[in-house]
């Protein structure tokens, strides 16, 4: 378990120091990677010379997720297409262990874009990037979101607006889910929990920390964490009116699911998130 006060310290945008332990662990991850990297690129690109939707991205991600140390289990079975995959979010490792469980492309926030290596996979498998203070982009990342759904045939929206530690719960920000006005046809909603259970604490990437120190600090931990994907019961969107109908029901089953997985209740988020219009409370609220 990380020492609490590193990890304030890393919500307010501060390096985490690490140790000559953890820097070789990091090494040794890192140029697994790599190597891994080499490996898989040149079987995409011969792949796609012969035919369409390599499998070698989801491959990768399935496998870079390992190297980081998720040990992903599958709790439920996720619709293998015409799906809209709705889920809490908690990290970047989500999308390694998303895509690796499912093959889905995703909407993400602008900042995994910028992680070497990860954020070039995650375009290969049609990721929809998206920037917190960019409101007048939600039509482009639209039909970003059409393209990327018909190509894919499943897309994963973190309707949150950013990341948490895994012991809350925000408001969900809809906007992503007016692909769904009115939804394509045959496609289906499924709420996802991502649920890392106490490594949540460490994992999370909240605040203001970085995007590379973050991956610093996951990469160096010693040990493994488990990543439990709870494909929750799918429902048809034509059922409700409009997305923040469909928002609302995908966010209960979440919310249900994830109030049973900790068996408490949830922690109220200390961060202000703005694309959600989320104001943390002022007084201090003690970590658990």
């Amino acid at each position: 378990m990380i020492d609490p006060a590193l990890r304030e310290a890393a919500a307010r945008g501060e390096s985490t120091p690490i140790s000559i332990a953890g820097w070789i662990r990091f090494s040794v991850r890192a140029l697994a990677m790599v190597l891994l990297l080499i490996a898989f690129v040149p079987l995409h690109y011969l792949y796609r010379l012969f035919a369409y939707g390599s499998p070698f991205p989801m491959l990768f991600l399935r496998y870079v997720a390992w190297i980081a140390g998720a040990r992903v289990e599958k709790i439920g079975v996720p619709l293998r297409r015409d799906v809209f995959f709705v889920a809490n979010h908690v990290s970047w490792i989500d999308i390694l262990a998303l895509a690796g469980a499912s093959g889905t492309a995703f909407v993400a926030k602008h900042e995994l874009s910028e992680v070497p290596v990860i954020g070039w996979l995650c375009t290969l498998n049609r990721t929809v990037f998206v920037k917190r203070e960019n409101r007048l982009g939600v039509a482009e990342q639209i039909n970003a979101l059409r393209e990327a759904l018909a190509d894919n045939w499943s897309v994963t929206v973190f309707p949150e607006g950013t990341t948490t530690d895994g012991h809350s719960l925000l408001p969900f920000k809809t906007s992503m889910l007016s692909v769904l006005e009115p939804p394509p046809p045959g496609v289906l909603v499924q709420p996802v929990l991502v649920d890392y259970g106490a490594a949540g604490e460490e994992i999370g990437w909240i605040g203001e920390e970085g995007g590379m120190n973050n991956a610093k600090r996951i990469l160096s931990r010693k040990g493994t964490f488990a990543v439990r994907l709870h494909f929750l019961e799918p429902f048809s969107p034509e059922e409700f009116r409009g997305r923040k109908a469909i928002g609302a029901r995908a966010r209960a089953a979440i919310e249900a699911a994830l109030l049973t997985a900790l068996s408490k209740p949830l922690r109220v988020f200390k961060h202000d998130v703005v694309p959600v219009r989320y104001n943390a409370p002022k007084d201090e609220i003690p970590l658990e």
